[in-house]
């Protein structure tokens, strides 16, 4: 593929999710949206480095040193692979021509990442169906996934 760059894809991947936590700093500032807590995805990467990815309440779990780091540290991470990913996927006459329609779509299946492997192993219920509101955790998901696939698409507006 002429246009595939893993640096682009990287770029890319971090610059999108800069745009998903811009929203989320927007959203708690002006609807009062809860703030991100990596704590527990954190906790998460740390028990899975250790050989147990699947818990029933991962709030249960002892915490660790710098887990909200790592959480976050993560979190960029995997949308650096997503951007490597959807670069890989997309045609080259994308880049040269980048309709905001593609980056939204993979911006939204990328949230089945979470909903069906990510939640569950926090023991969370598939797209959060543990939780006390989940369909207000499926509404703000989307929308900061929404936010993603625009963060996927500015970066060739430049």
């Amino acid at each position: 593929m002429e246009h595939f760059d893993v640096n682009t894809g990287i770029l890319i991947g971090v610059c999108a999710t800069f745009v998903m936590d811009l929203w989320l700093v927007l959203a708690n500032k002006l609807f009062g949206f809860d703030k991100p807590n990596w704590h527990p995805v954190g906790r998460w990467v740390v028990e899975c480095l250790q050989g147990r990815v699947v818990h029933e309440d991962i709030s249960l779990v002892r915490s660790y040193a710098y887990e909200n780091q790592i959480g976050w540290s993560f979190h960029y991470l995997v949308g650096a692979i997503y951007g490597i990913f959807f670069l890989y996927l997309i045609s080259e006459n994308w880049i040269d021509l980048p309709l905001i329609v593609n980056a939204l779509l993979f911006g939204w299946v990328t949230i089945s990442a979470g909903w069906f492997f990510l939640h569950p192993c926090l023991g969370l219920g598939v797209a959060l169906n543990k939780t006390e509101n989940p369909q207000f955790g499926q509404i703000t998901g989307l929308i900061a996934h929404t936010a993603f696939g625009l963060g996927l698409w500015l970066p060739f507006l430049v």
